[in-house]
C-alpha cells in the first residue's frame, strides 16, 4: 500500500520541525549553562552571608542582586559584539566569564579568615557571572534566531527561556544539596568545570555571518525598545523577589529553609510547562494579548504567595507565578524586536532583556528595605502591585498599536 501525498507532506514537515528543534537546542543550550552558574548559589548566597557571615539582610539581598547591573551594564556591549563580531564570539566571552565566576567564588572560600576579603570575593564572583550571563545568553539567542530564521524568533526566545528558568530550577536544589555536603566550593568547582567544558563546546560550533547593514544609534533602539522593556521589568519583580529573599521568608516563617529551594523549582517546572504546551500562542493570537493573560496568572501567583499561610500553599503561588511569568518574556520580546531592522536584533534583544537585569538589581535594595519596614511578606504585596502595573502597561501598548486610543 502507497502511502498518501498528504502523510509524506506531514512526515516531512515533522522531521523539519524536529530537525529545527535540535538545532535551536544546540545553542540555548549556552543559556542553560549560564543560568545553572546562576542557579547553584542562588539558594545558598543569602543564607550564607546573612545567618553564617553576620552581615546585615540588605547585603544578603544585595550580594544576589548586584550580578544584574554587570549584566545590565553589559547587555548593550553583548548585543554589538553579537551584531558586529558574531554570535559566537559573544558566547565564547560568556563562557569565559562564567568559568572565572566559579574561579572567585573558590577564592571566597578560600578568603574564609577575612569576612570583608570574602563578601569582596564573592561580589565579584557576582559581577563576573553577570557579565558572563549577559554575553553567553545574549549570543546564545541571536546565534539561534540566525540559524532557525527570523519567521522562528518566537520559538527560539520561548526554548531559551525554557533553559533559562531549567538551569535555576535544576540549579537551586543542587546547590543546596552540594552545599550541605561539601560546602560552598563545591558550587564554585562545578561552575568552573561545567563553563570550560561549555566554552571548548562552543568552540567546535560554526560561526555565523553578519548581517550587513546600517546600524541604528544605541539611543534609537533604546527608544523603540523601552516601553516593552518597562513592562517586562515589572512583570518579572514577581520572580525576582521570589528568587532573591525565599529563602530567608522561609527562615521568617520558621518553615524548613530546603523547602525554599523546592520553591524555585515548583517555578521552574511551571514555567518550562507553560513554555512547552503553549509555545504556539504568540504566533496564534499576538505578543500583547498573551502577555496580558500571562500577567493576569502572575498576579493570582504573587497573590497567593503573599497570603501563604504554610510551604505549600508559597509552592503553590510559586507555580502559579512561574505559570504565568513563563510566556511574558518572548511575547513582549517578539513585538519589541518588530521595531528595528534585521541587522539590529543583537542589540535589540540585548537592550529588551537589560530592562529585566535593572528589575533584579533594584529589588534587592528596594525590597530589603520594604523588608525592613513591614516584614518579608510585605515584599510579596510590593511584586504584586509592580506586576499589576506591568499589566497595565501592555494594555496601553496594545491599543495604541491598535489605534483604539486614538478613536
Amino acid at each position: 500500500m502507497q502511502s498518501s501525498p498528504s502523510a509524506s507532506v506531514s512526515a516531512s514537515s515533522s522531521s523539519a520541525s524536529s530537525t529545527r528543534r535540535r538545532v535551536i537546542f544546540g545553542y540555548v543550550y549556552f543559556t542553560f549553562i549560564c543560568y545553572l552558574s546562576i542557579g547553584l548559589p542562588l539558594a545558598v548566597l543569602p543564607a550564607f552571608v546573612h545567618l553564617r557571615m553576620g552581615m546585615h539582610a540588605a547585603l544578603a539581598g544585595l550580594v544576589i542582586s548586584i550580578q544584574y547591573i554587570a549584566t545590565f551594564l553589559s547587555r548593550p556591549w553583548a548585543g554589538r559584539i553579537s551584531d558586529h563580531a558574531g554570535a559566537k564570539i559573544s558566547v565564547l566571552w560568556g563562557m569565559a566569564a562564567c568559568t572565572a565566576s566559579g574561579l572567585l567564588l573558590l577564592a571566597a572560600v578560600a578568603l574564609h579568615f577575612s569576612p570583608s576579603l570574602t563578601f569582596a570575593a564573592l561580589i565579584a564572583s557576582r559581577l563576573v557571572l553577570g557579565i558572563g550571563e549577559s554575553l553567553g545568553s545574549t549570543g546564545a539567542t541571536l546565534w539561534g534566531i540566525t540559524h532557525a530564521g527570523p519567521q522562528h524568533t518566537a520559538k527560539v526566545i520561548s526554548y531559551n527561556g525554557v533553559a533559562t528558568y531549567g538551569g535555576l530550577a535544576l540549579g537551586a536544589p543542587l546547590g543546596v544539596i552540594l552545599d550541605q555536603h561539601f560546602g560552598l566550593a563545591s558550587l564554585g568547582l562545578l561552575t568552573t568545570l561545567i563553563c570550560a567544558v561549555s566554552y571548548v563546546l562552543a568552540m567546535r560550533k560554526s560561526p555565523i555571518h553578519v548581517t550587513p547593514g546600517e546600524h541604528l544609534p544605541f539611543r534609537h533602539v533604546l527608544g523603540r525598545i523601552a516601553p516593552h522593556g518597562m513592562a517586562l521589568a515589572l512583570g518579572g519583580i514577581g520572580y525576582s523577589v521570589l528568587a532573591t529573599f525565599v529563602t530567608l521568608y522561609y527562615f521568617s516563617q520558621h518553615w524548613n529553609p530546603n523547602g525554599a529551594a523546592l520553591c524555585l523549582t515548583a517555578f521552574g517546572v511551571a514555567f518550562i510547562a507553560a513554555r512547552l504546551l503553549f509555545i504556539h500562542a504568540i504566533d496564534r493570537f499576538g505578543g500583547f494579548p498573551v502577555s496580558l493573560v500571562c500577567l493576569s496568572v502572575e498576579s493570582a501567583g504573587v497573590l497567593l504567595l503573599w497570603l501563604a499561610a504554610s510551604p505549600w500553599m508559597a509552592c503553590a503561588g510559586a507555580a502559579l507565578t512561574g505559570f504565568g511569568y513563563s510566556l511574558v518574556f518572548p511575547a513582549l520580546g517578539v513585538e519589541a524586536v518588530k521595531r528595528v531592522p534585521v541587522h539590529n536584533r543583537g542589540t535589540a534583544l540585548g537592550v529588551y532583556t537589560g530592562f529585566a537585569d535593572v528589575s533584579f538589581f533594584l529589588v534587592g535594595p528596594i525590597a530589603g528595605a520594604v523588608i525592613g519596614m513591614w516584614g518579608y511578606r510585605s515584599a510579596f504585596l510590593f511584586a504584586l502591585a509592580s506586576v499589576l502595573t506591568s499589566l497595565g502597561m501592555v494594555f496601553l501598548l496594545q491599543s495604541f498599536k491598535g489605534g483604539k486610543l486614538a478613536q
